[in-house]
């Protein structure tokens, strides 16, 4: 299903969580940091910026993070695998031209960024950054999808 997206976001609500969606705008470098190393990777202006709250809560952290990613160029930090501060992420950020929701990842600590940790209900569900919007492909029966426009930058 192809949905029109501008600077806004793109939500899908599920039973008991979200995906937040939103465009990267501009090309940007992203640097992904790990423990060993900085993978700088680039992002053209469909790219989309996608952030999970697998557990559920408050979209507005969410539409932050990607704030930070995509106007701010916020660099992704990777935890190494079985971190104890990754049960602490109640959302998680992925960038690229395609990213592709798995629930049987732990939070936080996978580096390919076409993978992005989901709940159960998300499983499989695909995203692809496309021109002038985003395609949504998979997903629970039901999925609420909405828009919601962009957050303000002025301070």
């Amino acid at each position: 299903m192809f949905c029109p997206l501008g600077d806004g976001y793109l939500v899908l609500e599920g039973a008991s969580s979200f995906l937040a969606v939103g465009r990267a705008l501009r090309r940007l470098p992203l640097c992904i940091e790990t423990v060993e190393s900085e993978v700088v990777q680039g992002l053209d202006s469909d790219d989309l910026v996608a952030a999970s709250a697998p557990s559920g809560g408050p979209l507005a952290p969410a539409l932050m993070l990607i704030e930070l990613v995509r106007r701010y160029g916020m660099p992704l930090v990777v935890l190494p695998r079985d971190h104890p501060g990754s049960r602490r992420l109640g959302i998680v950020v992925s960038a690229g031209p395609v990213v592709r929701i798995a629930c049987d990842i732990q939070r936080g600590t996978h580096p390919e960024q076409d993978v992005l940790c989901g709940a159960d209900e998300f499983a499989g569900l695909v995203l692809r950054g496309i021109p002038g919007g985003v395609e949504v492909e998979g997903g629970p029966p039901g999925l609420a999808i909405r828009t919601v426009p962009p957050l303000s930058t002025g301070i």
